[in-house]
């Protein structure tokens, strides 16, 4: 039944309200959150219990008006947690986190509630339908750009990086993190938990929330079969300490068949039972975790309790999943409220917390963090017989950084001894709860090695985007495994409402340095990656030609907000071809000359990396014979190099518009002839191909083999002085 007058003006856009709300003469007529309130005062509290119900069923209807309004979205798994989500609202806790994606629409429902979303506008249910899954609105999936959320969240098992990563970085305060049974059959999020409590012990107020409904996106969970005793034991033998178990089951008097089933199917007075169990248990959890207990939380409860279907059924909205389709009307009026109920939920919710989650939420202000003074920067003599390992002279800074920032941490899966950057251990420490000064390892250390690159990554970049400084390091064949948390991250800072610390990561070049690993330690084509994340606009990979030039890059990279930058360079020591001016000006200009040569005819030569310079500068002296000049622009900063209507620039937080012009772009790589060259990725010369107008062509990297050396492994894939002086010569002609 729809009513016209007299209510609220947020409630706008609402279908279906029922005439009265059951027991709300006895349990609703003073908001269980008191004016000055931040919480319920007790979860024993019948009214209490009463409206976190109404707020659960507030979450449901909205989640399925939203979508059906839309004809897609996801209401089903949220749908099961919304009691949960409800119950964490009411005990005043707001910086929740999810790694579930597609439970998007639950959430926009809650900031909705609590007033966030008037940040961007939209402040009736019907604004919160107009702009869901559009343009400028509410992404089908959470974004880095939603008032009053914390994290983004797609790709499953990401969250809980998000979850410790705050922790972590504000003690005291608590970070729930839902966790999708189809979430939990992938191995990485338990392991993450794992060595991150190994590591930090003391930091242990984050809480998973598995949301165990027994249905995945298309068919049942792979953990549907488990018992309750087979999943107590299985967080138990994975280090959790305490293990909450609320079983909808238990409370069931609708006799409903099967492992899991639906509280909304039991009469009023058990849903108040199964409502108060949750909310104790939620409580006694949250406890347990701010008290410094490795603690976990199961709701077990039927996918798409309280909305249109349920299983697996209820994931998804297809075209004609309409709110005028029979099902759903008849699921939206079951689960509607009075406008009297809708204005006690949007009370509660507004106070819960201290305010809108849009303004007490962790990531609504900006993070201090400790100014960098005195970097020191180490400017090596510029000579061909002056070699340095550009890795070491970058950890150099690095540690520097550490010892000024307690927050910072740096990542990295396969040993930073192994990446040319053991100074980085000896003055900051792996992290690990065995004191041993021959592996310079401590509880308190600042380097974070967990083998998983997904757990490298994942830490480091929530750690930026919470607003605190961290580097993760990895070979570029490994980075792989970590690289979807960091584009999502990156992502999210396009979007971010504020300024945060730019994600950083330091990639050793093993393709042309680990030959006789082969092809399993050769894969510089996570370069094509990065090349197509440079449109996003806020990309920016950095590839430093020597000890100085690497230097000079990590040293802008720290100075850099709403960025994903990352630095690729050889752990070898190679010669100093640059000073720290030279790179500077690249890193605004994109490139830098590094020599010329006067000839009848100039072939100008776009060169990324350190190791490639050594046969191209062979090259140049075997053209140099032939009477024919040449220019060696070393291209440090591609994404500079690019036009501005190539990238998404203005669109990003913190935008960067940095482009070199026309002019300066000639006055570099005009001659008779170009030629590209790279130990990585062709795309990553896209900038320079497309604007060039001389005759031009690319020598990049093929495919990985076993070889004896970098030399050996670039001749197989064509990039010699022989290759670069034929095609020189063919383009000339």
């Amino acid at each position: 039944m729809t009513v016209a007058t007299g209510t609220p003006a947020f409630c706008q856009g609402i279908q279906h309200f029922s005439e009265t709300t059951p027991e709300f003469e006895q349990y609703g007529k003073t908001p269980a959150i008191a004016a000055g309130q931040t919480r319920i005062a007790a979860t024993s509290d019948p009214a209490a219990v009463y409206q976190t119900l109404l707020a659960a069923d507030a979450l449901r209807y909205l989640t399925l008006q939203i979508t059906a309004s839309k004809q897609s979205g996801h209401p089903g798994g949220f749908a099961s947690i919304a009691d949960g989500i409800a119950s964490l609202v009411m005990l005043g806790y707001k910086n929740i986190i999810t790694e579930v994606g597609h439970h998007a629409p639950g959430f926009y429902s809650n900031v909705f509630l609590d007033r966030s979303l008037e940040a961007m506008g939209i402040e009736t249910v019907q604004h919160l339908r107009d702009r869901f899954r559009e343009t400028h609105g509410l992404l089908g999936h959470l974004s880095g750009q939603i008032p009053g959320l914390l994290n983004p969240a797609g790709p499953l098992g990401q969250g809980q990086h998000f979850a410790m990563a705050g922790a972590k970085l504000n003690p005291g305060v608590l970070f729930p993190v839902t966790i999708g049974d189809g979430g939990i059959g992938e191995p990485y999020v338990m392991s993450s938990f794992g060595h991150f409590h190994t590591a930090y012990p003391q930091v242990t107020n984050f809480l998973p929330i598995l949301v165990w409904n027994g249905f995945s996106q298309e068919h049942h969970s792979m953990v549907a079969t488990q018992t309750n005793d087979q999943m107590l034991e299985y967080w138990g033998g994975n280090g959790f300490e305490e293990i909450f178990l609320v079983d909808a089951k238990d409370h069931d008097d609708a006799k409903q068949p099967g492992d899991y089933v639906d509280s909304t199917a039991f009469s009023f007075s058990q849903r108040l039972v199964f409502m108060q169990a949750l909310l104790d248990a939620t409580e006694r959890a949250a406890q347990a975790a701010l008290g410094g207990k490795l603690t976990v939380l199961i709701v077990k409860q039927l996918k798409g309790a309280g909305v249109h279907k349920r299983g697996a059924k209820s994931h998804n909205l297809y075209a004609g999943d309409t709110v005028e389709k029979d099902y759903i009307v008849n699921a939206l009026k079951a689960r509607a409220l009075s406008p009297e109920a809708w204005e006690l939920v949007r009370t509660n919710y507004t106070r819960a917390a201290g305010g809108p989650g849009a303004k007490v939420a962790v990531t609504e202000s900006v993070r201090p963090v400790p100014p960098l003074t005195d970097l020191p920067l180490n400017e090596f003599p510029v000579g061909a017989d002056n070699k340095q390992v550009a890795t070491t002279a970058m950890g150099h800074l690095i540690a520097a950084v550490g010892q000024q920032d307690p927050d910072f941490i740096l990542s990295n899966a396969d040993g930073n001894a192994a990446s040319g950057i053991n100074n980085v251990n000896q003055a900051l420490k792996i992290v690990h709860p065995i004191t041993d000064p021959d592996y310079f390892q401590q509880p308190q250390g600042q380097v974070y090695e967990p083998l998983s690159e997904d757990a490298c990554s994942g830490l480091a970049v929530a750690q930026a985007l919470f607003g605190a400084r961290s580097l993760w390091c990895s070979y570029e064949s490994f980075a792989i495994n970590g690289l979807p948390i960091w584009q999502t991250v990156t992502q999210a800072m396009a979007e971010l409402r504020r300024p945060t610390p730019a994600t950083v990561t330091l990639f050793t070049a093993g393709a042309l340095e680990q030959g006789r690993n082969g092809w399993t330690h050769q894969r510089p084509e996570i370069e094509n990656y990065f090349a197509a994340m440079m449109r996003n606009g806020n990309i920016f990979p950095l590839f430093p030609c020597d000890a100085n030039s690497i230097q000079a890059c990590y040293e802008w990279a720290l100075n850099q907000q709403n960025k994903g930058i990352t630095i690729t360079a050889s752990k070898s020591p190679l010669p100093i071809r640059t000073t720290l001016a030279q790179t500077r000006q690249a890193l605004q200009n994109g490139a830098i000359v590094l020599q010329e040569t006067a000839g009848s005819k100039t072939v100008v030569f776009a060169v990324i990396g350190d190791m490639t310079l050594i046969p191209l500068l062979e090259a140049v002296e075997q053209l140099q014979a032939q009477g024919i000049g040449s220019k060696v622009v070393s291209v440090i900063n591609p994404r500079r190099l690019y036009r501005p209507t190539d990238t998404a620039w203005e669109t990003c937080s913190e935008s960067d518009g940095g482009f070199l012009s026309d002019a300066d772009f000639a006055a570099l790589f005009n001659g008779d002839a170009l030629l590209g060259v790279t130990g990585g990725s062709s795309a990553m010369l896209e900038p320079v191909m497309l604007r060039s107008t001389s005759p031009r062509d690319m020598m990049a990297w093929k495919r990985g083999e076993t070889a004896s050396s970098a030399t050996q492994v670039m001749a197989i894939n064509g990039l010699t002085a022989e290759g670069f002086v034929k095609r020189s010569l063919e383009l000339l002609s």
